[in-house]
């Protein structure tokens, strides 16, 4: 049998760590990109991966990334785009245009580029799959409902560049053929992202995730999901 080679963005702690630990306990090989090569290498031992030199926010970093992956493994067969940071914490009138390029260069180019950079060793695969991490953070539905905890979060660049990669699943499922993509929305998870002010286990958290990048073929394209079903828009 043939295994699948999975490369997970921003894998050196959080919901990478813990989606490259039950990736690799379900047999995939994981491919650890990260830019910090000490924590980078400690994660791929640990999970029996291999460590990828990787800054989804560096053009230069991304297209020697998909060049080592193609010396040393010549296809993947998943791509998390994993990767995301949430900006400085500021009131919104105080947000800045060059606040708001730090938060895009990662979140929203860096799937651009890695998509761009990768597609080749996904099309070697018999079976690609794309998984960008979104969040419900980027919904209108959830962001307008007093019931939800994303009506409480008022971050103007990190939310609208979640929506922002919630259309670019979509509109890159439509336009690519051939390859699956979807997007995983982990829900309020207990990271360094909040510092750990979620109310899920990033276990919980990595479910979605988990759950698009081992599903069959027949689970379909362009949707977005969490861990208990479709993500409202």
């Amino acid at each position: 049998m043939t295994t699948t080679i999975t490369l997970i963005s921003g894998a050196a702690r959080g919901l990478g760590l813990e989606t490259a630990r039950r990736l690799s306990a379900l047999g995939h090989t994981v491919l650890v990109g990260a830019r910090d090569a000490e924590r980078g290498r400690a994660v791929a031992e640990e999970v029996g991966g291999r460590w990828v030199a990787l800054d989804v926010a560096d053009p230069a970093s991304v297209e020697a990334a998909a060049k080592d992956v193609a010396a040393h493994e010549g296809r993947i067969d998943v791509l998390i785009n994993n990767a995301g940071i949430t900006g400085p914490f500021k009131e919104a009138a105080d947000v800045t245009g060059e606040d708001a390029r730090a938060v895009f260069e990662v979140n929203v180019l860096g799937i651009v580029r890695m998509t761009h950079a990768f597609l080749p060793l996904l099309r070697e695969s018999a079976d690609p799959r794309v998984v960008n991490v979104t969040s419900g953070l980027g919904s209108q539905t959830l962001t307008h409902d007093p019931e939800r905890v994303e009506y409480s979060v008022v971050s103007p660049l990190y939310t609208s560049s979640k929506a922002a990669v919630t259309m670019l699943t979509t509109q890159y499922a439509r336009g690519v053929e051939g390859v699956r993509f979807n997007a995983a929305d982990p829900g309020y998870t207990a990271t360094d992202l909040n510092h750990h002010t979620g109310t899920q286990t990033v276990t919980e958290g990595t479910d979605a995730i988990v759950a698009l990048a081992t599903e069959d073929a027949s689970a379909g394209t362009g949707r977005a999901v969490d861990r208990v079903g479709p993500l409202p828009w």
